[in-house]
């Protein structure tokens, strides 16, 4: 079996590259993945627990359904804003579109 340790170790190498993405990606869809990336750690996190602390609960995994269906439907609405940014002003990156605000 895996240790607790080396899944939080894990989820905190998953969680700083999302981070990262987010903080230092000028695309639209690249921050999008970061942070579904970002959500995956959360997810990695919470079975962890789930499994080593609270073994007999299944609460960790039911979180991880609502986590997941947060997250696909986070990226319907945000795959739709991208589509729309790139409509009106034929770029998806995200300094270019910060500074078109009317």
């Amino acid at each position: 079996m895996i240790e607790l340790q080396i899944l939080l170790v894990t989820a905190a190498a998953v969680f700083c590259i999302g981070l990262y993405g987010v903080l230092s990606r000028k695309n639209a869809v690249l921050v999008l993945m970061s942070v579904e990336l970002m959500l995956n750690a959360v997810n990695i996190n919470l079975v962890a627990f789930s499994r080593y602390v609270f073994s007999s609960n299944v609460v960790g995994e039911v979180l991880v359904v609502f986590i997941i269906t947060v997250a696909a439907a986070e990226v319907g609405l945000a795959m739709a804003i991208v589509l729309r940014l790139f409509r009106n002003w034929r770029t998806i990156n995200l300094d270019n579109v910060s500074k078109m605000k009317n």
